[in-house]
């Protein structure tokens, strides 16, 4: 699990390959909820994809870059370009199948 900063992300976003992002904040209900999701899944596809969190109290500027206004916002990437985009707490089934689908 990858927490980004705007400094790593935009590294890890030029790199290239499948990148699953969540926004979130720790003052945030339904991010808790949804965060073990994401830390089972970059277990699970370590090697395979690059998945981690971004803050956005502390990285506001990627958020709003974005155009991320209600979290958790979970946003897919694919060769540096936004491909999916889930909002709200989702089953971990939805997240599988956006990353196999694009593996």
């Amino acid at each position: 699990m990858i927490h980004f900063n705007k400094e790593t992300f935009d590294k890890a976003l030029s790199e290239g390959g499948l990148m699953m992002v969540d926004f979130w904040a720790d003052w945030c209900g339904p991010c808790q909820m949804l965060g073990p999701v994401i830390e089972s899944l970059a277990e699970q596809y370590e090697g395979r994809a690059v998945i981690g969190k971004i803050n956005t109290d502390q990285e506001g500027e990627l958020a709003i870059h974005y155009g991320v206004s209600s979290i958790p916002t979970v946003i897919v990437f694919k060769d540096g370009k936004e491909i999916d985009r889930k909002v709200g707490v989702m089953p971990p089934d939805v997240f599988v199948q956006i990353l196999e689908q694009n593996l």
